[in-house]
């Protein structure tokens, strides 16, 4: 699908009618047409990964200037391997993530993993640049690797990080010795590997500056003898003209304390990073990186975190940062690029949301991506020289001109008068009175909801419920003193304030009482189960996807992984683990329940919901759990996704009397 118009006469663009989805489940359930996509070097093509049946994916590239049919480049079947994302490493030739997940290596656990691809755009010419493992490797190295700078101006070349794993050969003097993460430049046709930084067994970061040349790096501390990370991260950094590395900052990844660098400006010389100021909330400061780690602050916002940076083009150069009030905001350290968003805004009057996803390397050519709560969003190629925008690809064209539901910013007080942020979904059409409807919490705990199109709201608004998200303290995005102690540890006030949501949805009439459930995934679907441990009559159903249960077996399959004392100490230790685990207190919820869970989930086992469902039967309260093989977290599987909410929506309609 490709449209064109000129920016400088662009008119609003009007849509034809909204009408009703034909299959709510099907259209609501279907996954992202665009999963990832890129541009080129030159600004001619595009690459783009979409699903295919199943968890598969398929990599297509095509001519940016439309006209041309896309040209599919590979496949993989997702099982168990699938693409995560690829970026172009010259105008023919790209760099492809691939994704994979494997049992039987550690007890009851998946493992997953990724390796880095190198083929041309056609498909052929595939090379693999992820170290190679062999039966003689003294451990697993799951992870591939990653690209640390893409070099501009240097065709087919790249600095890529890769993990060394040490070799046992009896009879051999060729084994591997070298032991850690390096920096390695590669030619992704040849695979000729000059070595940039030597493997360090503590490293698990490395910075460059968009120019070949690695300014700053990350070691890990680990505690003791144990092999486990402590959360301590020790960051260095060069000079221009040295090549010692010299102290930079320290970060904690338990507490959020110290400095945590993400980016370096060649032009400027410095770092960029993210630090707490002293309100607790997350800002944006450069250092300098001529030895004297001079250190101001470049954006801060008075009500919540600064979150990310704005990075454009091969060299990933910052322009920017955002940040969340009610709505996703940037501000641009670029005034050329500042007038660009502007004038994109006036010419999108409909799409507020629009972000630079990638660029030409002379940033002439401009790939954009433009969306709203009614809107899943459409991707364009801006040329700055023509000032022409070419509407390329729809996120969901499944629910092109469908009639999809307004979301609101609103807040409402919690029990102890805190005001909660959420954002309020209702039906379209709807008199917004004595509906069923549904709180549903986000995941994380360490995340927030925020404005723009949500499948599953959009979903539940059609089939009649008004939805409530609430962004409840233990959230993140807020400073310190919402986030407290993480939605585990802090979770009285968490499940208080999801609690809250529902009646406060009851108290302004929108919710019939007698009609109100709870639906959440990961962290939320802990938080719908733990909601009806906290408070049993409120809820009349709960739905949980992937839910945590049970906090110390939480704690217990992270035994054999580094980050098991990351683990452990954002969880905590005391009876929380037992009072805000829903699968110890089971005997206490009376609402029906139904649990969702992929066999292959690598952030919550699916033993958590086994055990949920046990816990249940036991209690004389039966829950159903519907099992999805081959699946992770995510569900990542149009089908099942399908499948899912047609489930729900019976299960709901059951439970509620509709």
């Amino acid at each position: 699908m490709f449209r064109i118009f000129a920016l400088t006469t662009l008119a609003p663009v009007f849509l034809v009618a909204a009408v009703p989805v034909a299959d709510p489940p099907a259209a609501f359930g279907a996954r992202e047409r665009v999963l990832d996509i890129s541009m080129s070097p030159g600004g001619s093509k595009i690459a783009f990964i979409t699903p295919g049946p199943g968890q598969s994916t398929v990599l297509y590239t095509v001519d940016s200037a439309g006209g041309s049919t896309p040209v599919r480049a590979v496949a993989a079947d997702g099982r168990p391997e699938r693409l995560s994302q690829c970026g172009w490493v010259s105008e023919r030739r790209l760099i492809c993530t691939i994704y994979f997940v494997i049992e039987n290596i550690v007890p009851n656990q998946p493992i997953d993993g990724t390796r880095l691809v190198a083929l041309n755009a056609d498909g052929t010419g595939a090379k693999l640049l992820s170290r190679r493992t062999g039966a003689n490797d003294l451990y697993l190295a799951n992870g591939g690797g990653e690209v640390i700078d893409w070099l501009p101006g240097s065709d087919g070349q790249v600095l890529m990080g890769r993990t060394y794993v040490p070799e046992s050969r009896i009879g051999s003097h060729f084994e591997e010795k070298r032991k850690g993460y390096a920096v390695d430049r590669i030619d992704t046709e040849s695979l000729d590997t000059k070595m940039v930084e030597a493997p360090d067994d503590h490293a698990g970061d490395y910075i460059s500056d968009g120019r070949g040349n690695v300014r700053i790096k990350g070691t890990y501390d680990i505690a003791g003898a144990t092999g486990y990370t402590s959360g301590k991260v020790n960051y260095f950094y060069r000079t221009r003209s040295s090549r010692d590395w010299k102290p930079f900052s320290n970060y904690n990844m338990n507490t959020f304390e110290g400095l945590r660098p993400v980016a370096v400006d060649p032009v400027l010389d410095v770092a960029y990073g993210f630090r707490r100021d002293s309100a607790g909330r997350q800002v944006l400061v450069s250092v300098a990186l001529d030895g004297s780690k001079r250190e101001s602050v470049v954006f801060a916002h008075p009500q919540v975190d600064v979150d990310s940076t704005l990075r454009i083009g091969r060299a990933q150069r910052v322009v920017g940062a955002t940040f969340a009030t009610d709505r996703r905001q940037a501000v641009f350290f670029d005034a050329q690029l500042a007038a660009l968003g502007r004038s994109l805004s006036r010419a999108l009057p409909g799409l507020p949301l629009v972000s630079f996803v990638d660029s030409s390397e002379d940033e002439s050519k401009l790939l954009l991506f433009a969306g709203s709560d009614t809107d899943p969003g459409r991707y364009y190629v801006f040329d700055k020289k023509t000032k022409t925008l070419n509407e390329i690809m729809l996120s969901r064209p499944e629910l092109e001109n469908a009639q999809l539901a307004t979301m609101k910013a609103v807040t409402y007080k919690a029990a102890d008068g805190a005001e909660v942020p959420a954002y309020l979904t209702l039906p379209p059409g709807s008199s917004g009175k004595g509906l069923p409807a549904l709180v549903m919490p986000h995941g994380g705990p360490s995340a927030r909801d925020e404005w723009g199109f949500d499948w599953l709201a959009q979903y539940f608004a059609s089939r009649g419920y008004a939805v409530l998200q609430p962004n409840y303290r233990g959230s993140s995005g807020y400073g310190d003193s919402w986030y407290q102690k993480n939605g585990f540890q802090s979770w009285r006030s968490a499940i208080g304030d999801v609690n809250d949501a529902g009646r406060w949805l009851v108290a302004q009439g929108i919710a019939d009482p007698n009609k109100l459930a709870i639906f959440g995934w990961s962290y939320g679907g802990y938080a719908a189960l733990q909601a009806n441990v906290l408070d049993p009559g409120l809820f009349k159903a709960a739905v949980a996807v992937a839910p945590v249960t049970d906090l110390a077996t939480m704690i217990q399959d992270s035994l054999y992984w580094s980050n098991y004392r990351l683990v452990r100490n954002f969880i905590g230790t005391g009876p929380h683990l037992r009072e805000g685990s829903p699968a110890q207190n089971a005997g206490r919820i009376v609402a029906p329940v139904l649990l969702f869970h992929g066999d292959r989930d690598m952030n919550v086992g699916i033993r958590q919901s086994r055990i949920m469902a046990d816990r249940l039967k036991d209690a004389g309260h039966p829950a159903e759990l519907v099992v999805y093989p081959n699946l992770d977290h995510y569900l990542e599987d149009g089908s099942a996704r399908t499948d899912m909410l047609r489930r729900t929506d019976a299960f709901l309609r059951q439970a509620l009397k509709l």
